[in-house]
């Protein structure tokens, strides 16, 4: 892949971060998993964004810091109630720009694949590593991309038309690379709007070998935060890895 728009850890924010809370998820059941792994101690979130998921978490009593290449999702985060009483670093989140110690990092809602080259994933685990307490714990949440999904190199949708705007979403997949391009076009009177996107896909299997390769091990693997199995018809992974002691 060569060098484009999607190396600038900051593009995500700049273009979705106006919308970014619109239809938000839930975050009660990733608050109360991870609170159970470092009770009244400290965690650092990667990619905090407005801060779904770093709120309620430090509202538990964690003392929560967050790194964040986007200072448009931050001004979002700052905006809320507790949101100036993090601790954030505007930086990239493959780079880790905090010293640590920390008992937990975490990264959610797909977010490792943001970083769409393989070494920028491998250099994420690695600083990870680095600022983990023994004994820490690193939790990642990811989908599991479909086989034949991923197999497919292009891809078109409709999102929407209306009497005076349309909006169609297409995507390009690299097997080979494992990376998605996707484009949001919307088509309007005041002209055509693009909203571009990209990501680098893997396989749990994957993920776990980057993590052992950066000395961190996977003790605990669930299907959901609610900690349901996970098997082979799981169709996203909660993935807990450590630092040994």
């Amino acid at each position: 892949m060569e060098a484009s728009i999607f190396d600038d850890p900051g593009l995500f924010g700049r273009l979705w971060a106006d919308g970014y809370d619109h239809g938000e998820l839930d975050p009660r059941p990733a608050v109360d998993f991870l609170a159970g792994l470092a009770p009244g101690g400290s965690a650092l979130e990667l990619a905090i964004g407005t801060g779904r998921v770093a709120l309620p978490l430090a509202a538990r009593g964690l003392a929560v810091d967050g790194i964040e290449a986007s200072p448009e999702m931050v001004a979002k985060l700052r905006a809320k109630a507790g949101g100036s009483d993090l601790r954030v670093v505007i930086g990239d989140m493959a780079d880790v720009p905090v010293s640590g110690p920390y008992p937990l990092v975490y990264l959610v809602y797909n977010t490792l694949f943001n970083l769409v080259r393989e070494q920028r994933q491998r250099d994420c685990f690695r600083n990870v590593a680095r600022v983990l307490a023994p004994g820490g714990a690193f939790v990642i949440e990811t989908f599991v991309p479909e086989r034949a999904e991923a197999g497919r190199h292009e891809q078109v949708e409709v999102r929407e038309v209306t009497e005076d705007s349309a909006t169609i979403r297409l995507h390009r997949y690299d097997p080979a690379t494992q990376v998605l391009i996707r484009q949001t076009i919307r088509f309007a009177g005041d002209g055509v709007h693009m909203g571009p996107f990209a990501m680098r896909y893997c396989w749990p299997e994957q993920i776990d070998e980057m993590a052992e390769a950066a000395g961190l091990r996977l003790t605990e693997r669930y299907a959901d935060w609610d900690r349901h199995p996970f098997d082979d018809t799981s169709k996203s992974h909660i993935s807990v890895y450590r630092r040994d002691q």
